[in-house]
């Protein structure tokens, strides 16, 4: 997830039901926090849009979230920007699909 993000103080970060996560150090321990839960989660990606303008591209995607105990999508909109050493994300938002959605 790391090599994903770009490192700086600019990026942001809103997991479905978080308040908005400003900078990297606070990004990070975020999805620290999450990877290291008590239970496994599968992640199955569907249904990907991209766009790209220039140096800037954005990705709108469902992400599909399987657990021991449940299972649910959130909608997510990722922000990119070209850097020298590739794509890095710069701002991720994830909002929780209702059932029958």
């Amino acid at each position: 997830m790391s090599d994903c993000w770009e490192h700086s103080d600019r990026v942001v970060c809103t997991h479905p039901g978080w308040v908005a996560l400003y900078g990297w150090a606070k990004v990070s321990a975020s999805y620290f926090a999450i990877f290291s839960g008590p239970s496994r989660q599968q992640l199955i990606l569907t249904d990907p849009h991209v766009t790209r303008n220039g140096d800037t591209a954005w990705v709108v995607i469902d992400e599909n979230l399987l657990g021991p105990a449940m299972g649910h999508t959130v909608s997510a909109l990722n922000l990119f920007v070209r850097a020298d050493d590739g794509w890095k994300l710069l701002a991720h938002h994830a909002s929780s699909v209702l059932a029958g959605r």
